[in-house]
């Protein structure tokens, strides 16, 4: 059976699972966007020791691929690949959106069966990274950027229940106002979302090339200056 070691380093949350088909065995977490190059590794160690395991005994190591944050994603496949390289074993990468829509599907929250579930990570300013779903997971519009207005969605509001979460939705609620938009708060990505969809890749063998895998950062990096920079 195998044993899997899932990173989540896509947002302000920096996460780490590991897990089997028989369900997720152990999980660390830390609310602290400024902890991800710092507290990944220990994160690793502290998960792996607190379940038992040794970095022998894990058969994969799944990240998520964005999109996301420039830096976390960065960090977190460089210390995936690192790993794979190691221990000689397959990378797997996760989309972020849909293993958010796989936490969700986990949680008790009943929604109407043709509702769509739309997670967000918020791109700073009114942009969110987002995609549509429908309740059992497929996707159902891409990946993309979007700026969120008032109009935003309307096509699928005005026809259908429209599930939003994640970080990025909660600036969508202040705009969009629509009977039919359902909006869940305090929806934290995890790595342990992450295990079904990596168990399902390392069945198929669904690998990426360890030497060469970049994550989806949807938008180029933009380096800012700070304000109060003297110049000489």
């Amino acid at each position: 059976m195998p044993v899997i070691l899932c990173i989540e380093t896509g947002t302000d949350i920096c996460s780490v699972a590991v897990g089997s088909e028989n369900g997720t065995i152990g999980v660390w977490e830390v609310a602290d966007p400024k902890a991800h190059s710092t507290q990944l590794p220990l994160l690793i160690d502290e998960v792996l020791k607190a379940s038992d395991l040794t970095p022998s005994q894990v058969s994969a190591v799944a990240v998520s691929k964005g999109p996301g944050s420039y830096t976390g994603l960065r960090i977190g496949v460089s210390m995936a690949k690192g790993l794979c390289y190691s221990m000689g074993i397959p990378l797997i990468a996760i989309g972020s959106l849909e293993a958010m829509v796989q936490g969700l599907l986990a949680t008790p929250k009943k929604f109407p069966q043709n509702a769509l579930l739309c997670p967000m990570i918020d791109a700073r300013r009114m942009e969110v990274y987002t995609a549509l779903y429908s309740n059992k997971g497929e996707a159902f519009t891409p990946v993309e950027a979007v700026v969120v207005t008032p109009e935003s969605f309307m096509e699928y509001l005005n026809d259908r229940p429209v599930v939003f979460f994640g970080n990025g939705s909660a600036k969508c609620q202040s705009v969009i106002s629509n009977t039919n938009a359902i909006f869940i708060a305090n929806f934290l990505p995890s790595a342990k979302f992450m295990l079904p969809l990596a168990i399902k890749a390392y069945k198929n063998e669904n690998f990426e090339n360890t030497a060469y895998f970049e994550p989806f950062y949807l938008k180029d990096f933009i380096a800012t200056t700070p304000k109060n920079k003297i110049l000489p």
